[in-house]
């Protein structure tokens, strides 16, 4: 099944804020926790997903029993064989909440769209209509 072009662009600019996030992440919390051994070291894979510390993406839910409704689930992954202290993910998870606020007009411009807590994730929640010429 093929996605629509502007659907497909769509998705493309949620993986370069993901993108940004993951290089942002690198840069302020590198060398926290030692990397999982099936890890390579920052930029030595062909996507910043798949090296380094964090991985991040975010992902559709059509947000059934959520109260903010469908959007798209940041996920931040910390790569790592180490237990990961709480302190440790509450500083991270406010350090990207506080990115994400911050970039996401630069990838999203002219969209509604604001970052929200939901239950134990974040969520981009807003505009993603693919209606308009000037949205995607």
């Amino acid at each position: 099944m093929s996605s629509h072009p502007k659907q497909i662009k769509l998705e493309q600019k949620l993986r370069d804020l993901a993108d940004d996030l993951d290089h942002y992440l690198e840069e302020r919390f590198e060398g926290l926790y030692p990397l999982h051994p099936n890890r390579p070291p920052r930029g030595q894979a062909a996507s910043v997903a798949y090296d380094g510390l964090f991985s991040t993406g975010t992902q559709f839910t059509a947000g059934y029993g959520s109260e903010h409704g469908r959007g798209y689930v940041v996920s931040i992954e910390i790569r790592t064989l180490c237990p990961v202290k709480e302190e440790d993910r509450r500083v991270i998870e406010e350090a990207s909440r506080e990115y994400l606020k911050k970039i996401i007009p630069r990838y999203l411009p002219g969209r509604k769209v604001e970052l929200r807590r939901d239950g134990s994730v974040y969520k981009l929640v807003g505009d993603f209509s693919l209606g308009s010429s000037s949205n995607a």
